[in-house]
C-alpha cells in the first residue's frame, strides 16, 4: 500500500526517497500501463511547480498519449516535432527553459512555460518519453535531469 510521506531532508535525500518509492511500486509488476500510471502519479505528487507529468508511448510511427497527471493533452506527436518528438527522435533528454522559444513547440496547455523530456529506451528500442511541464520558466535544472533520468532507468527496467 502506498502512503503519502513528507519529503524531508536535502533535495538529494528527497530524490532518493522517491526513487525508493518507485522501486517498491514497480517491484514484481510487469504491466506497462500500471507502472506508467503509478510513476506519473508519483511524480505528480512529488514535484512542485509542475502542471503536467506523464508519458507518450511510441507505436512504431509516432508518440501516442499514455498515462499522465494534468489537463487533457495532445494525443499524437510525430517524431521530430515539438519537444517530445525531438527528444524521441534524437534519443536524448531535452531541458527547455522557455518552451515558447523552442522551434515547433506543441502547446497542449497554455500555462506551460518550461519542460523536460526524457526518452524511454530499452534494449536500444524506443518505448516512449517522460514529459513534464511547468508553468514556471527555467523550472528544471541539472539535478532534476539526473534524478529523472535515474527515475526513468528504474521504470524502464520494469517495462
Amino acid at each position: 500500500m502506498f502512503q503519502t510521506i513528507p519529503y524531508e531532508g536535502t533535495r538529494q535525500e528527497q530524490f532518493e526517497s522517491v526513487l525508493g518509492q518507485l522501486r517498491a511500486l514497480v517491484h514484481d509488476e510487469s504491466n506497462r500501463i500500471a507502472n506508467l500510471a503509478n510513476a506519473s502519479a508519483l511524480l505528480g505528487h512529488f514535484l512542485p511547480d509542475v502542471n503536467w507529468s506523464g508519458f507518450y508511448l511510441y507505436d512504431g510511427t509516432e508518440l501516442v498519449l499514455g498515462p499522465f497527471q494534468g489537463l487533457p493533452a495532445c494525443i499524437r506527436i510525430p517524431l521530430g516535432r515539438g519537444v517530445c518528438g525531438t527528444a524521441a527522435a534524437e534519443r536524448r533528454t531535452l531541458v527547455i527553459d522557455d518552451v515558447h522559444a523552442f522551434p515547433g513547440h506543441i502547446a497542449c496547455d497554455a500555462a506551460s512555460n518550461s519542460e523536460i523530456v526524457i526518452p524511454l529506451i530499452k534494449n536500444d528500442e524506443l518505448i516512449g518519453v517522460l514529459d513534464i511541464d511547468s508553468p514556471l520558466k527555467s523550472r528544471f535544472d541539472h539535478e532534476d535531469r539526473v534524478f529523472l533520468e535515474e527515475f526513468t532507468a528504474i521504470l524502464v527496467s520494469s517495462l
